[in-house]
């Protein structure tokens, strides 16, 4: 049986948006899932005023995976950083029109890595980060510096 898939879906699958990587970006997050293979790479640049300035996306994955990463980065384009970390699967989900229920756990791979990328950005600034502690995300953090 085929997956149905909204038109947004579609869309954003195959022409994403905000797709590459940020040379000087102050926050980079990395979550993968081993399960079904799907990787993203987040890249924030964040000016003075935590607001997000530029973000980027590289995604090894399915349509969904890619779809939800594209519309992720839309979403916390131009907002503050404490916004951003309000981003849900669900709102992500939702601004699709609908994911297959097979393919939910990419939209939470699209929240978590945001939420990855602001805490190596809070990292990088010295600054406590609880956000690991407090959204129950499963990735590692990418160091800073590193390529």
């Amino acid at each position: 049986m085929a997956m149905e898939y909204s038109e947004k879906v579609m869309e954003h699958f195959a022409h994403p948006h905000n797709v590459g990587t940020i040379e000087d970006a102050n926050g980079i997050g990395e979550v993968g899932n081993a399960k079904c293979g799907d990787i993203m790479r987040m890249y924030l640049k964040i000016d003075e005023n935590e607001i997000i300035e530029d973000v980027k996306f590289q995604t090894f994955g399915c349509a969904s995976a890619i779809a939800t990463s594209s519309i992720a980065t839309d979403m916390i384009k131009g907002k503050p950083v404490t916004e951003a970390l309000s981003l849900t699967n669900k709102a992500v989900v939702e601004a699709l029109d609908g994911l297959p229920a097979v393919k939910i756990h990419c939209s939470v791979l699209a929240e978590q890595a945001v939420k990855a990328a602001v805490a190596d950005y809070y990292k990088r600034k010295g600054m406590p980060c609880d956000i690991c502690e407090s959204c129950d995300c499963v990735h590692e953090h990418i160091k800073a510096g590193m390529e």
